[in-house]
């Protein structure tokens, strides 16, 4: 299936294509860059994940058992892994 941009940027998502992912007027939808092109898939509420709102609250950064102690506190020293 094809589309036109339009001079303001534009396009006509193809019936077919509304239908399936069951697209209405003023649904978001979200489009992600791929090796191959770009990829169309239906909007979230908001425009953003839920699992992407609560990673941007993290810090990416940390290592991951300082992740998981701020999520849930620091495990007992009895089942701490040694390193």
């Amino acid at each position: 299936m094809t589309s036109t941009i339009s001079a303001k940027g534009q396009i006509t998502v193809p019936k077919a294509v509304r239908d399936k992912l069951g697209l209405r007027p003023g649904a978001l939808v979200e489009f992600e860059l791929t090796g191959e092109g770009a990829l169309l898939r239906k909007g979230h509420r908001g425009g953003v994940r839920a699992v992407d709102r609560v990673l941007g609250i993290l810090k990416r950064e940390a290592p991951t058992d300082s992740l998981i102690d701020a999520m849930r506190g620091p495990a007992p020293a009895s089942v701490r892994r040694r390193r």
